[in-house]
């Protein structure tokens, strides 16, 4: 999962959670921060083990999504102690690189054996490296994510349902494989009255302040032929950008927040959509694997009412958007030493199979390439493949302005009605060009 940065701004005034493992005195602690959210607790419970092998406290610094970037990239920026260690978003790593933030863990990993090919290569690109495909490292990919589908399982099972659907579309009313399939489902449900209930096809993501509309548009586009720059060329956008494919995408995307979505959903990100599958409004939603542990045991909607399904296909291709973070020593720290302990702890493959039993989302191969992964969750053989496909957004340094920029062409042409899709795609060139110009990389 990504998060906005606002570099530049002051400290955000945050509230943020502060967990301990015990209350127990060590001679030494480390502070571990990361984002306030279910993966985050069961991270505590993980940590348990470490302080009965090491005798080294752990406290945790939680801060909620919608702070998480400003408060720790303010820690950073300002050279802060707070946080030993960091599991921080995969977008954060080009300008922690450069600036110095994070420790590089290249002779670390050597002296300790441990391999970046024991892991998904998509975690290692996303979550460790900078330069990007180059072997330089600067965290251990620590939470593999990407965006998935929930479908309310019981509905699409309905007797009644199926035999309309059949007759409608000539196929089998089942988790959709291509977009084009996922509309005909959302366009079905549509305003559809279920168990007394009206309900609505499809929650997708639309937030505008933060990442939320660019982490959910990027599904389609990717899929319709949207690419970042041209291969053969660094940061050469025109055309590729704003092909008159990715236009395409984006007009998809577009036509299913109008047709398919519940009415306000105007600025609707992870939360909202949780909230909205829990209470039984869509019959779909998009979001981040990470949530679909507690989803599955829910006792309104979890069970057998829930089914998942990897992100659809498009005409151009069957991708996925990347989320997911890496744990980062931090350089300030005055534990570096016993925060290395805890890499070298955390990067074992017993501790990583424990991870992702108890609501973690592992990325070490032996663990998820296990011949019983597959079984060992319902979610997991879709989790796998969507690992598999998973494209990320830019990780420059400058990424929080591509970003900013992404979301206000984005949001303005899909949530408020303004231009084309084109005109869209042509202007955020513009802008994504002005930002590496102004970087001196164009």
């Amino acid at each position: 999962m990504k998060s906005t940065l606002k570099l530049a701004l002051g400290l955000a005034s945050a509230i943020f959670a502060s967990t301990a493992v015990s209350n127990v005195a060590h001679a030494e602690d480390l502070t571990l921060c990361w984002a306030a959210w279910d993966p985050a607790n069961a991270l505590v419970e993980l940590s348990k083990d470490f302080t009965k092998e090491t005798g080294i406290g752990m406290k945790f610094e939680f801060v909620p999504w919608t702070n998480y970037a400003d408060r720790f990239l303010n820690e950073l920026n300002s050279h802060g102690k707070l946080c030993d260690l960091i599991i921080g978003d995969s977008q954060w790593v080009g300008g922690a690189a450069e600036n110095g933030h994070y420790v590089k863990l290249n002779d670390f990993f050597d002296k300790e054996h441990i391999s970046m090919d024991d892991f998904v290569p998509a975690t290692v690109v996303g979550y460790s490296e900078w330069p990007k495909n180059t072997p330089n490292y600067w965290a251990l990919p620590a939470m593999a994510d990407a965006v998935g589908w929930t479908y309310r399982k019981d509905w699409f099972s309905k007797p009644e349902l199926q035999k309309e659907f059949k007759e409608k579309y000539g196929r089998d009313l089942a988790p959709p494989k291509t977009y084009d399939e996922l509309k005909q489902i959302a366009e079905f449900f549509q305003g559809r009255n279920i168990d007394g209930k009206k309900v609505y096809g499809a929650y997708i993501f639309t937030e505008r302040g933060s990442e939320g509309i660019t982490m959910g548009v990027t599904n389609v586009l990717y899929d319709y032929g949207f690419q970042y720059e041209d291969p053969k060329k660094a940061y050469a956008m025109k055309g590729f950008v704003n092909s008159a494919d990715a236009a395409k995408g984006l007009e998809f995307y577009k036509d299913l927040y109008k047709c398919c979505t519940a009415p306000g959903m105007t600025d609707a990100y992870m939360s909202e959509g949780l909230d909205a599958f829990k209470s039984g409004q869509v019959a779909m939603q998009m979001n981040w694997f990470a949530f679909f542990p507690g989803l599955y045991k829910d006792p309104n909607v979890g069970g057998d009412k829930i089914g998942f399904f990897p992100n659809p296909a498009g005409p151009q291709g069957h991708f996925t958007q990347l989320g997911g973070q890496g744990i980062s020593v931090v350089s300030y720290s005055d534990h570096k030493d016993s925060a290395l302990k805890y890499i070298k702890w955390f990067a074992q493959p017993a501790v990583q199979q424990k991870w992702w039993e108890i609501g973690g989302y592992s990325a070490l191969k032996a663990v998820v390439e296990a011949p019983s992964f597959p079984k060992s969750a319902p979610f997991a053989p879709d989790f796998l493949q969507s690992m598999q496909i998973v494209k990320d957004f830019w990780a420059e340094p400058s990424y929080a302005t591509l970003l900013q920029a992404m979301q206000k062409r984005v949001h303005d042409y899909v949530v408020a009605d303004q231009g084309t899709a084109q005109e869209a795609l042509d202007s955020l060139v513009k802008d994504w060009t002005q930002t590496f110009q102004d970087d001196g990389k164009m």
